[in-house]
């Protein structure tokens, strides 16, 4: 399948549509080429131009899709149209497609009794879903995780430390398990065990989530402002074409 990458401030993005960014991840646990899939918002960009590790682990990822609607907002300033893929709705729907074809699963992150949850919802909404590794965000000894996860070797990892951390220690898991396909999920967990309640759809359609959870946790307001502005007008007056 073609990818079509395209730059912003220097990053690349993949502009698949959902389905077509389904397909491909499928084919990437298919083949056995694993690889690490990045869904990509304007903090994580900012993080990027700060960090040059972190803006490599994002430039060498395998699929980097447009999660935050910050970032379908500066392809659009630089003329490109690109679906935004909420990341949470694109896990989901990987785990769906793990769970019809037998492909085993691994969640690592959140608190302890948020992963229990996670784990016990997901198996009661997809029968037959085969979890075969878990573990909570709050762990010491980073080597006996890697080691505990490489033993029972799940094809699709589900991580979620929050970023930056989840796709560094993703880059040191895909090292031990180089056939497996990873992806950081932030706090898809919170949703799935029903801890943290979804935007509503109106919220959801008009790619407003952050908002909502702003609204809902205004200590995150301090995490997205200035970010969000800034990224915009970094966007504006880059030269990049």
């Amino acid at each position: 399948m073609e990818i079509k990458k395209v730059k912003l401030l220097g990053f690349n993005i993949d502009t698949f549509d959902f389905e077509s960014a389904i397909n491909y991840a499928k084919d990437l646990i298919k083949t056995k080429k694993g690889g690490q899939i990045i869904t990509i918002n304007p903090e994580m960009i900012e993080a990027g131009l700060k960090n040059s590790d972190f803006a490599q682990i994002l430039n060498n990822a395998d699929l980097v899709i447009p999660d935050g609607v910050g970032v379908k907002i500066g392809l659009k300033i630089k003329g490109i149209n690109a679906k935004r893929i909420a990341g949470i709705e694109f896990s989901h729907k990987l785990i769906e497609e793990c769970a019809q074809n037998n492909i085993s699963i691994g969640l690592i992150g959140a608190k302890p009794h948020i992963i229990q949850k996670t784990s016990e919802n997901l198996k009661a909404e997809f029968e037959n879903l085969n979890i075969v590794y878990q573990q909570d965000g709050y762990f010491q000894d980073t080597e006996k995780v890697l080691l505990e996860l490489k033993e029972k070797s799940p094809q699709f990892v589900l991580v979620a430390l929050g970023s930056p951390k989840q796709e560094e220690f993703t880059i040191r898991a895909r090292k031990l398990l180089p056939e497996s396909l990873m992806i950081g999920v932030g706090g898809s967990f919170d949703v799935w065990s029903g801890e943290v309640q979804r935007a509503p759809v109106i919220y959801q359609k008009l790619g407003l989530e952050w908002l909502y959870r702003t609204i809902k946790e205004p200590q995150r307001f301090k995490r997205i402002f200035p970010t969000l502005p800034r990224f915009i007008l970094r966007v504006i007056l880059s030269d990049e074409r």
